[in-house]
């Protein structure tokens, strides 16, 4: 079956509004309060406008995103339905959808009514496990070890970069956030901004404090981000008089480099998330003390990814008996 073609408004035939002052596209971004959310949505925005332009190439930057109604969200949706994207994944871009056309309602490009209609569109229910894998010890252990053997203060980086995402399940753009001043080290305490703009403690075990106290001492105690580029001569990234913030990408990078040195299979800071819930709830942590730790809005979010549920169906089929040939 071919994929759901869109009714789509003649965007060229309607010039959109004048400036990024007017551009609804641009001010919903702006509003966005970290650059891992302003780029996450962004593409979403991005693949929306290709689909209704049928042009991979558009984006959605100076689009008239207030000529879209009812029957033109509805086909979007349809369509993104018919090309195998995730209910997630869907329901990510309807997200980005609505609060764009939100803005474009709040400048007086659209009636109230149809904003209202064309942001009535249902979001997409599908239960998926959560994608990919636990971080075994040993893996952990190799890349660790791998960052030791380096001598050069990127090697104390990472290691303490991969204790906090091992100790704390942070996301990788919260490691990327984390500044000196959020670190206490005699409560093992980093005060993480979240999603939503959420302020939550994370803890940090005697292990990864070692860590993250040896990297402190090679960092200094200038002002700025709590980790930080190094360049290959050893020197460290400066914006003025204050160490300058990694990316979220970068977090994500570093660790990928550690982990095929170490001659292990690549993992992602995610995977370092679902393990920090998966090993809290196996040792019996109450499931709204680690939802609160790793900052979820909902106790069903956290519970996705409890492996006990798993282990037992696993150890039900155990008790059948495949008949020998």
């Amino acid at each position: 079956m071919p994929p759901t073609e869109i009714a789509a408004p003649d965007w060229q035939a309607h010039p959109a509004p004048a400036g990024p002052a007017a551009d609804p596209y641009r001010i919903y971004l702006d509003s966005l309060g970290s650059a891992e959310s302003r780029r996450t949505m962004r593409g979403c925005l991005d693949r929306i406008a290709a689909l209704l332009a049928d042009d991979p190439d558009t984006t959605g930057e100076g689009q008239p995103w207030h000529l879209l109604r009812y029957q033109h969200t509805a086909g979007l949706r349809a369509a993104m339905l018919d090309r195998g994207w995730s209910g997630a994944y869907i329901n990510k871009h309807l997200a980005a959808l609505r609060r764009v056309l939100k803005e474009a309602w709040r400048l007086d490009l659209m009636a109230a009514e149809d904003y209202q209609r064309a942001c009535d569109i249902a979001p997409v229910r599908a239960g998926r496990l959560p994608t990919g894998s636990a971080v075994d010890a040993d893996a952990l252990g190799a890349a660790l070890y791998a960052c030791d053997i380096d001598p050069t203060p990127a090697g104390a980086r990472d290691a303490a970069v991969l204790a906090t995402l091992y100790s704390t399940g942070c996301r990788r753009s919260e490691i990327a956030a984390m500044r000196l001043s959020d670190y206490d080290p005699t409560e093992r305490a980093i005060r993480i901004i979240g999603k939503g703009n959420k302020e939550r403690a994370v803890y940090l075990t005697e292990g990864a404090r070692e860590r993250l106290d040896r990297w402190t001492a090679a960092r200094g105690t200038g002002p700025g981000a709590l980790f930080c580029p190094v360049n290959k001569a050893g020197r460290l990234r400066r914006n003025g008089n204050r160490l300058a913030g990694m990316t979220g990408q970068a977090i994500a990078d570093l660790l990928t480099k550690r982990l095929v040195e170490a001659g292990q299979r690549r993992h992602t800071p995610h995977d370092f998330r679902r393990t920090f819930i998966g090993e809290l709830l196996d040792a019996g942590v109450d499931l709204a003390i680690t939802q609160s730790l790793v900052g979820h809005a909902s106790p069903a979010t956290t519970a996705r990814y409890d492996r006990r549920p798993a282990r037992r169906s696993r150890d039900a089929v155990d008790r059948l008996n495949l008949p020998e040939p």
